[in-house]
């Protein structure tokens, strides 16, 4: 206990200089909440438009373009960085107090306080050191071009944008929004992505003419500007490299399914020792670990992605590179696409021609996707505070006890529901968004799972703050 301490207390000294928001002296009221989660998510779409001042060009190929999805990043923006550093700290922080590295007490408050300040510390960090790299890396443009100043600059924007998106998130987290402000900003990321491909009203040259890149836009325009409206209406629900009909069919049907199985669980009855006849439950969900075994695949896979992106570039001709994965650009989007090696194998195939083409890829993908989910989901209860012994700890620090059952059970018990719901409600996780890039969803599977999970959340804190509300007012 000592020697974790000493390390969170390493943090003490930088308190004073972090930003923080001071936590709510009153009981904030419900559209009080609301403002407050509106505004934060209107800051963060400004700077989500508003280009960085100094970049020489963004043209090329993204290098995290397969990131951006779950950073809620947008490139060429200040908001460039999106919410990496702070999910990345918080992932730290959680592994290192989770494998006991770091030992926090959070029935004291000022271990919580530490903590607290020793994620946000880190959070800056990364963002510091992220943005030197992108700038470093040739992201917009190579130094000699962009000048002193202007990389200065740029770094110094990145970093600023960084605290921004910090206390934005803390200032949800400390009770004057809803929800967290990393969930806000990857829902709201994802569901632009997928509104701007049913509606965008671009223009697209891919070999036919000028099409609209919005299924729902192109689809009204074939109709009408097409003589034959058999082959128009075929065109528009099953046109290639551009956004279809079909995929967004795929995308709403996806969304049902998930907002589906949100409902499964298994409540355990459980009553207080003290208080006779206060009776409670323990709900254990189907998603009993939430979105977050495909936020952790999908960040082991985007960083697989960009270190053999850069490999590649570099040593194309090395075996041990190749067997990492083989990179070509696509025609279309100009992003480099997997074309060989691990990085192709656990990549979606691209329709139903390609998995009937390639049945070995496919096969390889939907295990992959299975097991890592899986493996992922039982991995974070250990490390999160949320597997068996932990739920029965704190069952019983509240003198709650299940009935028929002893005290001594309690673990035992719970251990026959937690770790199946995690790694089954994992590999559901994992085939629904298989499912959803198979059938060509737009936004991938990966960002609607994310999306309807945090979406469905927000509906629940919905109506938790308005029964409360409501009770408060003794309606």
């Amino acid at each position: 206990m000592a020697g974790g301490f000493r390390m969170l207390h390493l943090v003490r000294p930088f308190l004073a200089f972090l930003p923080e928001v001071q936590s709510a002296d009153r009981k904030i009221p419900f559209r009080e909440k609301v403002i407050y989660t509106v505004i934060s998510l209107f800051i963060f779409l400004v700077c989500s438009q508003l280009p960085l001042y100094g970049i020489h060009s963004t043209t090329g190929a993204d290098p995290f373009y397969w990131m951006r999805v779950i950073l809620a990043s947008n490139r060429g923006t200040v908001m460039e960085l999106g919410i990496t550093p702070i999910v990345t700290s918080g992932l730290v922080m959680q592994l290192l107090v989770g494998s006991k590295i770091i030992e926090v007490d959070n029935s004291v408050r000022e271990d919580r306080a530490l903590l607290n300040g020793a994620q946000k510390l880190l959070g800056i960090l990364i963002a510091i050191g992220e943005a030197v790299a992108y700038v470093l890396s040739g992201m917009y443009g190579s130094v000699s071009q962009l000048g002193t100043g202007n990389a200065i600059l740029i770094i110094l924007q990145l970093f600023f944008a960084g605290i921004i998106v910090i206390c934005l998130d803390e200032l949800l987290q400390k009770g004057y929004g809803l929800g967290s402000g990393i969930s806000l900003f990857i829902a709201t990321n994802i569901c632009e992505n997928i509104i701007w491909k049913a509606f965008s009203p671009t223009t697209i040259n891919s070999g036919r003419g000028a099409e609209f890149e919005g299924a729902v836009i192109a689809l009204f325009h074939l109709l009408i500007t097409r003589t034959d409206k058999v082959r128009a209406l075929r065109e528009a629900f099953y046109r290639q490299n551009l956004p279809n009909v079909t995929n967004l069919l795929a995308t709403v049907l996806v969304f049902l399914i998930v907002i589906y199985f949100q409902g499964f669980r298994v409540v355990l009855p459980v009553r207080s020792k003290n208080a006779r006849g206060q009776q409670g439950s323990y709900p254990i969900k189907l998603f009993y670990t939430s979105n977050m075994p495909i936020i952790l695949q999908s960040a082991l896979v985007s960083n697989l992605y960009f270190i053999s992106q850069l490999l590649y570039r570099r040593y194309s001709g090395n075996f041990l590179v190749n067997l990492l994965g083989k990179w070509k650009e696509s025609e279309y989007s100009g992003q480099s696409i997997p074309v060989g090696g691990i990085a192709y194998y656990i990549t979606a195939p691209s329709s139903l021609a390609d998995m009937a083409a390639n049945p070995f890829h496919a096969l390889f993908y939907i295990v992959f996707m299975l097991s890592a989910c899986a493996l992922f989901s039982k991995t974070w209860i250990e490390v999160s505070g949320s597997s068996a012994r932990d739920v029965a700890k704190q069952l019983k620090d509240q003198q709650m006890v299940m009935p028929g059952h002893r005290e001594s059970n309690l673990q035992k018990e719970l251990n026959r529901y937690i770790p199946t719901a995690a790694a089954f409600g994992g590999m559901c996780i994992g085939a629904l968004t298989v499912v959803a890039d198979f059938m060509g969803a737009i936004g991938s599977g990966t960002g609607i799972l994310l999306a309807v999970t945090i979406i469905y959340q927000y509906f629940e804190t919905f109506e938790k703050e308005r029964a409360s509300e409501l009770g408060f007012f003794g309606l």
